[in-house]
């Protein structure tokens, strides 16, 4: 199992910008796809943000469409959200996450990183 810790949360106001970060361990880093979640008080975790192991590939969640961007630097076992526009409903705990070729879902989470926006 790949262990994912993230940093670059914090406090900022409404319009503002963050990146986050997750630095994965191992040598296998590239072989994983890679996703961003986040989890706001009272509400279900829910997906933000995924790219492929190669990084050619990248999807949203229309709710961040256009402010968000997620990218990875396979040399670095890195994987960023970069966060433009951030909205007080962004506040949440931002998690990232591992999935290992072939397989259906994520399996591997970081322990998160709280991202509070004020308005």
């Amino acid at each position: 199992q790949v262990q994912l810790v993230e940093s670059g949360g914090g406090l900022v106001q409404a319009g503002d910008s963050l990146r986050l970060s997750c630095t994965a361990s191992g040598r296998t880093f590239s072989t994983y796809d890679m996703g961003w979640f986040r989890q706001a008080p009272g509400k279900e975790r829910a997906f933000v943000a995924s790219i492929s192991r190669s990084g050619d590939s990248t999807d949203y969640a229309d709710s961040v469409k256009g402010r968000f961007t997620i990218s990875r630097d396979n040399a670095k076992n890195t994987v960023y959200l970069r966060m433009n526009s951030l909205k007080p409903e962004d506040t949440a705990v931002y998690y990232c996450a591992a999935r290992a070729r072939y397989q259906p879902d994520f399996h591997s989470w970081g322990q998160g990183t709280q991202v509070t926006v004020s308005s």
